[in-house]
């Protein structure tokens, strides 16, 4: 048994805490892919509340007094959704004969290049289809894939009263148990980085490992921001006899949510190191595999496993869509920001729709609001960001916490604690007043101290608002992740223009002069860097100057092989070549304006 390929060539990655907490159930039935986010399990207890009244479906709350109520409310709504899924997607096949039926929007949406799509059209033409349609529409239509995300950091420890429980009670933990003992054949999404930890307690669900015929009821994703990153990890797993099905590359800066910016390495030549590479990369991690299979006494794969490569960030057009499947050999682009324009694929407030089609560029930035103290790209005018500054004006900052998904702080405290919360802030700012700085200064430390926000309520709450469900606590606002691309999108689209937009039937951007996601991914890295000099001129270590010279050696490098790229690949540049030189010239000498320090020694 193998898993049906997805018809469609793009995905909608994990946003927020409540973007696409419900997406599958938008979205699948149309054989479009897209993943859940499972860090809030008080938003999926309350989400799978909903959808269960909705679709009639029987409920069993599950309260905080019951043992691993963590793991438990995320099987309990993944099964939701993996049942409203499927009796969608059997409505959607039973609806052949309806000219207007949701059959006919399936195959409208799906590109004009796809297999699935000709051999419809070819069994019409040929007048084969009538005879047997159901059958034929059984064997061949596909949904799109109920997938899920755990940011691995996310992995607090938790307590039975102040007794610390065992580490498989740890908030990513407890999520990986939920998708595990789920009936989904899906994949989980690992994101933000190693967990040996996490890691190692896949190997406690038989569903992560291989039938001899190579089927995998659950895969891994690895969201990785390089190749060297990908085979780490990729062998570390194989080690445990885990094979990790797809990794997802994504932009460092160019992308949504929390920015983890690489040191310099671009986009291009990321891809073309993976292209080069995938069959060593597939070759070298096969090898590990079998021997810890072997070693573990469990099937043996017959040949080796499918990998998939798949990238996400930045992405806008029919064009650089396109370019990123043929050039690279990509399997699925992520459009992320996009999509949070689309009410039929996403779940995000009327009015944070409203402000994120009218943001510009310069409303969308890379702030340091998140708690986890890493860059977090933000939006101007959020009512997270509203309610966070009434707060701080009346000299009041800080959030109650309720969740506290985000604690990571001892600074205070035994058990740690959140530097967005009322309480951290509060301690922070006594101390502040203790130092006897003069008023600029203060006002300095004293903004880095509030500017913290509750991410854990602002990612969660677009879905309270949208289906009316009961919420406890103060009001925190919508916080909305998007990347810089939305500044490109003016407008609220439907599910089928955003589709069309992507395979290049129609076009949904007005914006004059849209910069290529190369060129805007490389002036946010000279950005980057050139604000990293500015950080340390005064205070420059060995290790700093060695950061910042590898850090701009690679840019270089980057620019070199865009160079290349643009000068020669006539097919997808030749109507903008010019464009992008000049485009590239510029940045090449922004970055050579740059000095790096020199170290002194004394």
């Amino acid at each position: 048994m193998q898993h049906k390929k997805n018809p469609h060539t793009f995905h909608v990655p994990v946003m927020g805490l409540a973007f696409t907490i419900d997406s599958p159930i938008k979205i699948a039935k149309y054989g479009i892919s897209s993943v859940i986010s499972i860090v809030d399990d008080i938003l999926i207890e309350k989400m799978n509340e909903y959808y269960s009244k909705k679709f009639e479906l029987p409920y069993q709350a599950i309260s905080t007094k019951v043992e691993d109520y963590r793991a438990k409310r995320i099987t309990s709504y993944l099964n939701t959704v993996d049942t409203i899924v499927k009796q969608k997607f059997e409505n959607l096949k039973k609806s052949f004969e309806d000219k207007t039926s949701e059959f006919e929007k399936y195959m409208d949406m799906l590109p004009d290049f796809s297999e699935l799509k000709q051999n419809f059209i070819e069994a019409i033409h040929n007048n084969t289809l009538k005879e047997d349609a159901q059958n034929w529409i059984q064997q061949n239509l596909v949904p799109g894939n109920i997938d899920v995300n755990i940011m691995t950091k996310l992995d607090k420890v938790n307590y039975n009263k102040k007794e610390a429980l065992p580490s498989e009670y740890n908030d990513a933990h407890a999520a990986l148990r939920g998708f595990a003992n789920s009936n989904l054949t899906s994949s989980v999404v690992l994101s933000a980085g190693m967990n040996p930890r996490l890691y190692a307690y896949f190997e406690n669900f038989n569903d992560f490992f291989p039938t001899e015929d190579g089927y995998l009821k659950k895969k891994i994703i690895l969201k990785v921001s390089d190749y060297r990153s990908a085979i780490i990890q990729g062998k570390f797993l194989a080690k445990k006899g885990l094979w990790v099905s797809e990794y997802r590359i994504e932009s460092g800066l160019n992308c949504g949510g929390h920015a983890f910016a690489s040191d310099g390495y671009l986009m291009g030549p990321i891809l073309e190191e993976f292209k080069n590479n995938k069959e060593n990369l597939i070759d070298e991690v096969s090898s590990i595999l079998i021997d810890a299979l072997k070693s573990k006494n469990k099937a043996i794969p017959a040949k080796p496993l499918n990998l998939g490569i798949t990238v996400q960030g930045g992405v806008g057009t029919h064009e650089e869509h396109e370019f990123l499947l043929e050039n690279y050999n990509i399997d699925s682009v992520g459009w992320g920001s996009p999509f949070l324009l689309v009410p039929e694929a996403t779940t995000v407030d009327s009015k944070t729709i409203n402000t994120l089609a009218n943001a510009t560029e310069d409303d969308l930035y890379l702030s340091n609001v998140s708690p986890l103290g890493v860059p977090f790209n933000s939006l101007k005018g959020s009512t997270n960001e509203i309610i966070k500054n009434k707060r701080i004006d009346a000299n009041n900052p800080g959030s109650s916490c309720p969740k506290k998904f985000l604690t990571s702080n001892t600074e205070y405290t035994d058990i740690a604690i959140c530097t967005a919360s009322k309480k951290f802030q509060s301690q922070k700012i006594e101390e502040l007043k203790l130092e006897g700085l003069n008023e600029n200064d203060y006002s300095k430390k004293l903004a880095k101290i509030t500017d913290k926000t509750c991410l854990c309520e602002g990612l969660s709450n677009a879905a309270f608002l949208n289906y009316n469900m009961d919420k406890k606590g103060a009001d925190e606002g919508i916080a909305i992740c998007p990347g810089p691309n939305m500044a490109y999108f003016s407008k609220e689209v439907s599910l089928k223009e955003m589709v069309s937009h992507i395979y290049g039937k129609s076009n949904v951007i007005s914006f004059q002069n849209r910069p290529h996601m190369f060129i805007k991914e490389l002036a946010m890295y000279v950005d980057y860097f050139s604000n990293k000099v500015e950080e340390v001129k005064d205070s420059l270590s060995v290790k700093q100057e060695k950061y910042l010279t590898n850090f701009q050696n690679n840019l270089n490098d980057g620019i070199n092989y865009y160079n290349e790229l643009f000068s020669t690949t006539k097919e997808a540049f030749e109507n903008n070549k010019d464009h992008l030189l000049v485009e590239l010239e510029k940045l090449k000498q922004r970055l050579f304006n740059i000095e790096i320090p020199v170290l002194t020694t004394a």
